[in-house]
């Protein structure tokens, strides 16, 4: 199974080394493909870099793994025919890079009326958007080692690709929790606030969600 990462920023990178990790035929893309030709090489991995043109050629399916002011242009580097009928994994938050956290809590540039995912997924109607790993920081993306298995909490329109999701989530060490349609992820963003609160208050970022039942 082919995966592209379109972002090259720590989560990009860090989803990279754990499909790879896992058996992935991975390639990770940024605007500027030569910033990571050295990264790649240094660490002595078979982790291909391109574009975000050739990441999506490239991917049977995609992560889009940019700063959430970013993920439309990101997308626009991509040819429309290359997301078709494909899953991304989007990560991404729609934080306000603009504006500073108050009190812990970090400023988005949308409100709880209409997710980031939901715009994408109007944007691309023919593309399968999956919410998932913008929950959590990167170092506890794969494979975490928590007291207790965390929940990573999902959503999305295409049932047969979030069970995908579901699939890598589980080979990645986590429990998911399907919250159903492209709607949910004006509940699911926030918990990116919640989950930076505590880090922020307590100065410690090894911590994910759970699920109770």
């Amino acid at each position: 199974m082919k995966v592209g990462i379109i972002g090259s920023g720590t989560v990009g990178k860090t989803l990279a080394k754990g499909f790879f990790k896992h058996g992935y035929s991975v390639m990770i893309g940024a605007r500027d493909k030569n910033t990571l030709l050295e990264w790649s090489k240094s660490k002595g991995m078979g982790i291909a870099a391109g574009s975000f043109a050739q990441v999506a050629t490239h991917g049977d399916f995609l992560v889009l793994a940019v700063k959430g002011e970013c993920a439309k242009d990101a997308l626009a580097l991509c040819k429309e025919s290359d997301l078709r009928h494909k899953l991304i994994i989007d990560t991404t938050n729609p934080i306000d890079s603009k504006r500073k956290p108050v009190n812990g809590v970090l400023p988005f540039f949308t409100d709880l009326n209409l997710s980031l995912m939901e715009i994408l997924q109007t944007a691309y109607p023919n593309t399968y958007f999956v919410k998932a790993f913008n929950s959590v920081g990167s170092d506890l993306m794969v494979n975490p080692v928590l007291e207790h298995k965390p929940s990573m909490f999902i959503c999305g329109n295409h049932s047969e690709s979030k069970a995908r999701t579901a699939a890598i989530l589980d080979l990645f060490g986590w429990e998911v929790e399907d919250m159903g349609m492209m709607e949910a992820a004006r509940a699911i963003e926030p918990l990116c606030m919640l989950w930076c609160i505590s880090g922020f208050r307590n100065e410690t970022w090894k911590h994910a969600l759970k699920l109770v039942r």
